[in-house]
């Protein structure tokens, strides 16, 4: 894979040819990077993805984009999105959009995407109860119409480097993981990008659940019943090893000779979209009085889903640090996480400016403001 110095990169000319994926045995390193769901907050990753890109377009040229560096990129929920978003090609065969270019997609789309109830107090709480239970908050029609607009016809086979996004399938209760190397393997999961996003932003009680069904070559029909990868993966860092874990272990040329516990080859970029830590968010003296509405609705939040997407990150991420930590690899997995009660993004930036030269300061968990 093409990596960034001293992983000797070609140059900026020869990165933006149409060329073809280079395998993760053509640098010293399997770069992974990973993003988590968590909505409007996709702006907090595209943000730190943005300053990221900017300062690898210093050393290599202003035509690289983050798909070049990267073997695996993984998202979940609004995270998909954004994977989807730096990987998808354009007519040139290169990313359909700059990291630069996420901040103002939400900027520009978020009040459309999640419109807020117009009811005069007090009658704006009372109408979003009855909203959440009676349907999602959010119809989802505006949020459909501009993935697919944006998106278009590309399918999963089509990024430009390879991709992770996790779903459920509420009907065979299982997870549904959209990777492309699967593709071969499975072509009926060889679905438009366009429904993969719009299934894993299909957060419970916000957004509807998405049905389609993929046509494979050979006539096969496969139905999908789908909601946000989140239930399964909000930080899909671990799907991500996983799926380079498969290849390995099955033979991928691309990896040989690496091993599948090999984790010494592993180069790891983990970001979260923000958390609801501060203190006073929910107590157990107010929890224990809800019932099932409490639950649902609480301090203008949805304390289920927030518990458990805030839970299944925290886990990953701890069991990462600690394997990385076990093996003295530390400064091969960095996970940044926002915390909104801090003043800006300058430990963040900071920190992003060390990755050029691959110094990472691994299984720390760092908490700058959004």
């Amino acid at each position: 894979m093409i990596h960034p110095a001293p992983f000797s990169v070609p140059s900026a000319m020869e990165r933006t040819k149409s060329i073809p994926l280079q395998p993760p045995t053509y640098g010293n390193l399997i770069t992974i990077l990973s993003i988590d769901g968590g909505g409007i907050r996709g702006l907090i990753p595209g943000t730190i993805l943005s300053f990221l890109e900017s300062e690898l377009q210093k050393l290599d040229g202003e035509d690289v984009r983050l798909a070049d560096y990267f073997d695996v990129i993984a998202g979940t929920s609004t995270g998909g999105l954004v994977t989807a978003m730096i990987t998808s090609p354009d007519e040139n065969n290169r990313p359909l959009y700059a990291a630069k270019d996420i901040k103002d997609f939400y900027l520009s789309n978020s009040a459309k995407i999640f419109p807020q109830c117009s009811w005069p107090w007090p009658l704006a709480p009372l109408a979003k109860l009855y909203k959440a239970l009676t349907g999602p908050q959010y119809n989802g029609k505006y949020l459909h119409k501009l993935i697919k607009d944006k998106l278009g016809n590309r399918r999963l086979h089509q990024t430009l480097t390879n991709v992770v996004i996790p779903t459920f399938d509420i009907k065979s209760l299982q997870p549904t993981i959209f990777s492309t190397y699967d593709v071969k393997r499975k072509p009926n999961i060889d679905a438009l990008l366009s429904d993969i996003c719009i299934s894993t932003s299909a957060a419970p009680t916000y957004l509807p659940a998405h049905y389609f069904k993929t046509t494979a070559m050979d006539g096969q029909v496969r139905e999908f019943n789908l909601i946000d990868g989140g239930v399964a993966a909000n930080n899909p860092t671990l799907v991500a090893l996983g799926e380079v874990t498969k290849e390995i272990m099955e033979g991928n040329s691309d990896f040989f000779p690496i091993k599948p516990m090999d984790y010494c080859r592993l180069l790891v970029i983990s970001l979260g979209t923000g958390s609801e830590k501060e203190e006073g968010k929910y107590s157990a003296k107010y929890a224990a009085k809800w019932g099932i509405l409490g639950w649902l609705s609480s301090q203008g939040s949805t304390p289920l889903v927030d518990t458990f997407m805030q839970a299944s990150s925290d886990m990953v991420d701890y069991h990462l640090s600690s394997i990385f930590q076990a093996l003295h690899i530390e400064e091969n997995y960095l996970r940044i996480q926002v915390h909104r009660s801090h003043a800006n993004l300058t430990t963040c930036w900071k920190m992003m400016r060390i990755f050029p030269s691959a110094k990472l300061m691994g299984s720390i968990t760092y908490f700058v403001a959004g």
